[in-house]
């Protein structure tokens, strides 16, 4: 193909974590406001796929809104929820019996799930999610090398 200029039109599928209403989805209570005073005040999540030598990897960080830091991720071969659980596990480590964070995501369907919903609320943390099918609610910005996360 390469040889006779011939290329193809048709695009690799990209990871999609919405599969409908499989559990609750929560109020959009961040409303884009991407900036926090205090650290672990507000919380950003997602679930990313990247492709490495071949290979899907997805990728699961929490990142605080204070300072645009990672404070918790997992790299999995698969988007499960373990991936996802054992992420937020490694973030409550990082909270204060004094924070009130609010975590906010997409509407995938991890984030619909009881028991991921449960453990926020175990931990004081209040969920917020994005408008269904608004990626804007999740812009939170762009890095240097243009690409955009969350």
């Amino acid at each position: 193909m390469t040889q006779m200029g011939i290329k193809s039109t048709v695009r690799p599928k990209r990871y999609q974590s919405y599969k409908g209403t499989i559990g609750n989805a929560a109020s959009n209570l961040l409303e884009r406001k991407f900036v926090a005073k205090e650290p672990n005040q507000k919380w950003v999540t997602d679930v990313a796929e990247f492709n490495v030598q071949g290979e899907k990897v997805y990728l699961s960080p929490i990142l605080d809104l204070y300072n645009q830091e990672i404070i918790s991720y997992e790299i999995s071969d698969r988007p499960q929820i373990s991936m996802v659980m054992q992420m937020l596990q490694s973030a409550f480590k990082q909270l204060k019996p004094t924070d009130k964070a609010l975590l906010h995501s997409d509407q995938g369907w991890q984030y619909q799930m009881g028991f991921y919903q449960q453990a926020l609320k175990e931990q004081g943390i209040t969920q917020s999610m994005s408008r269904k099918g608004n990626c804007l609610d999740n812009a939170v910005g762009v890095s240097s090398l243009g690409l955009v996360f969350f």
